[in-house]
């Protein structure tokens, strides 16, 4: 038996389910975002079609997954774009719980699944889930919220200001745990840079901004793996095949690829001789096949996001709705930051952390929680701006009213 729904009656439900929303959506935000998806798809193809044929017998497999991770993140991304702010505000304390408890979760034998030394994703069968990559929303979320309970607190008192970094210093100690230093870096960087913005004294935020630079060092000498990531960082070429090796591969595809790059698909250092071509080193890819026009073209795409993250930040501020301001800076800092390693890393800049570029390296968690994110900058900005509006037309109205008042009593 089959049940055929007419597509007249389909339409109309359709229409009304997204009617005002459409079309208050911010422009150049869905635009860039968009855009980075789809060089990402590109680029993630180009990167693995020789490893899939070689290792899977399938040249499109990751092509094929990539694809299916940006339809999962962009229906991710509409589901919260429908949530409103204020369901989130509400949940800053249930997340927290949420993160601390994944990030414990992971650690334990039998759950946590080891990849390349570290144990950072939890299996699904089909889908390996990172649980840091989540984490770096939620805290945001959570942050942004005890700013706006506890923004005096932050203001004139320092245990305003340890007080949730306590919170953070333990999710930061979990995730060092597993170890996964790229992301504690990033979580602190941007949380740090939400509590300046928040209003905390500058001398503290120095202070703990010092304090956090020790402890990275500390923890570095400590360490002879991350010893080892820091020597071959600053001179790759004194080991060029054993612990400089990645970073000569990648520094000799980014040298390669000169002004125009060598087309797509004319990649020689994606051929078995760059490790992780398709995620950390997806950039380097980028370069050698597209050039330094292919590389200011993605420099600027994540300019523009960052710069659509902070008016709308803005916005929000304008509007009232301190909540949605600090998230919506929040994610700006902790994508533009994350961009920023990551192409870093590739040029040889900074150590390898093993972060993936956003929107753009294989890799679903990663993908999946920054689409979650731009739904959020999306709803934020739909919010906040129809909000400004109503308040912009209703100062005209009050002032409009006055004006014809003054008029009526002149006579």
């Amino acid at each position: 038996m089959s049940i055929s729904i007419p597509v007249s009656r389909v339409v109309p439900v359709l229409k009304r389910a997204t009617e005002g929303q459409l079309d208050k959506l911010d422009p150049v935000l869905l635009l860039t975002s968009l855009a980075l998806l789809a060089i990402g798809l590109v680029m993630v193809t180009s990167a693995s079609i020789s490893i899939a044929d070689r290792n899977l017998s399938s040249p499109f497999y990751y092509m094929q997954r990539q694809a299916l991770f940006i339809l999962l993140g962009l229906v991710a991304g509409w589901t919260v774009y429908q949530m409103r702010l204020v369901q989130w505000e509400k949940s800053g304390m249930a997340l927290l719980a949420f993160s601390l408890f994944m990030l414990t979760l992971v650690l334990l034998p039998g759950i946590g699944k080891e990849v390349n030394g570290s144990t950072r994703w939890i299996s699904f069968g089909v889908f390996n889930f990172q649980v840091s990559e989540a984490v770096k929303l939620c805290l945001i979320i959570y942050v942004a919220g005890y700013l706006v309970r506890h923004g005096e607190a932050v203001r004139t008192s320092i245990l305003g200001f340890i007080k949730p970094m306590l919170m953070i210093g333990l999710a930061a100690l979990l995730l060092l745990l597993e170890p996964d230093f790229g992301a504690t870096v990033v979580i602190i960087g941007t949380v740090l840079g939400m509590m300046y913005l928040g209003g905390v004294r500058f001398t503290q935020f120095i202070a703990f901004l010092g304090m956090f630079g020790l402890a990275a060092w500390l923890l570095v000498v400590s360490s002879p793996y991350r010893m080892e990531r820091l020597t071959s960082f600053m001179n790759p070429w004194a080991d060029p095949y054993d612990s400089g090796f990645q970073l000569t591969q990648s520094l000799i595809a980014i040298g390669t690829g000169g002004w125009f790059g060598t087309g797509l698909g004319g990649s020689v250092q994606k051929l078995f001789y760059l490790p992780e071509s398709h995620t950390d080193f997806l950039f380097a890819v980028l370069s050698e096949e597209l050039g330094f026009v292919g590389v200011c073209l993605v420099i600027c795409l994540y300019s523009i996001l960052f710069y659509r993250a902070v008016r709308i930040a803005l916005l929000a501020e304008k509007s009232g709705n301190r909540f949605a301001a600090y998230v919506a800076y929040g994610i700006g800092i902790w994508l533009a930051m994350q961009a920023v390693i990551n192409m870093g890393v590739n040029m040889g800049m900074l150590p390898t952390k093993g972060l993936t570029l956003p929107l753009m390296s294989y890799g679903g968690s990663s993908l999946i929680i920054c689409c979650m994110a731009i739904g959020l900058l999306l709803r934020i900005h739909y919010e906040c701006g129809v909000y400004h509006k109503q308040a912009v037309s209703h100062k005209k109205r009050k002032h409009t009213v006055k004006s014809r008042t003054r008029k009526r009593r002149a006579r």
